[in-house]
């Protein structure tokens, strides 16, 4: 256990989650993202939203991070006004995620953005996103799938080399890529589906849902780093 590494996965609040004979607010994290980092050879730290000025503290005692899926980034952090199709904002959990992604791309800590983790990775680079697209989740509260490319030469196609099927749900996407960022996977359609900081140790961000299928390859790659 002790060669384990420690990787902290961000949740969030919900002022309702139900279990047994209780409702109360709770810090939630589906069990897909903590159970494929346990597959992958990592320990697991759950990281409910906190005061940002303490991210720093936080990720010093991580050796990698998850920024996991989850509402839309507000509009606001990138520029733009809020489309209609945009969700509700998640403040609190918009502030604590971007100063964990300041924090380890400070340190030098591994990270893996997903889905949302991607975008407000994007975000935090001073990127933009589009705010509605089709045809990437097309059944609300169902996953599909849909094929992604790597880009030759990128840390992505390294841990995955050929294309693959991916388990995806979404509405947004990359629009200009944050500075220093590259592009490392594409859909069908030329969406966005993979970035990463090529400066970095290993940082990397994907668009689909890795914990809602069986390949480990990208999380076995950030525990690596961890390790």
């Amino acid at each position: 256990m002790a060669g384990r590494p420690l990787i902290g996965i961000s949740t969030y609040l919900e002022a309702g989650a139900r279990w047994g004979v209780w409702e109360l607010e709770a810090a939630l994290l589906p069990v897909g993202y903590p159970r494929l980092v346990q597959r992958a050879g990592g320990l697991v730290a759950m990281l409910p939203p906190d005061a940002p000025e303490h991210a720093a503290a936080t990720v010093a005692r991580l050796d990698g991070l998850v920024i996991a899926g989850g509402p839309d980034v507000e509009p606001v952090h990138y520029g733009a006004e809020r489309d209609p199709r945009t969700g509700p904002p998640a403040r609190e959990r918009d502030a604590w995620e971007l100063a964990l992604i300041d924090a380890a791309l400070a340190a030098g800590v591994p990270l893996l953005g997903i889905c949302r983790g991607m975008q407000l990775l994007n975000v935090a680079l001073g990127g933009t996103l589009v705010q509605h697209i089709e045809g990437h989740a097309e059944v609300v509260g169902v996953f599909g799938r849909h094929t992604v490319k790597p880009v030759p030469g990128t840390l992505y196609a390294d841990v995955v080399p050929e294309e693959a099927s991916v388990p995806t749900y979404h509405h947004q996407a990359v629009d200009r890529l944050g500075t220093g960022l590259v592009v490392s996977a594409h859909a069908a359609d030329g969406t966005v589906e993979a970035v990463e900081l090529p400066t970095a140790d290993w940082v990397l961000g994907v668009q689909w849902h890795p914990e809602m299928g069986e390949d480990l390859r990208v999380v076995r790659g950030l525990v690596t780093a961890a390790s």
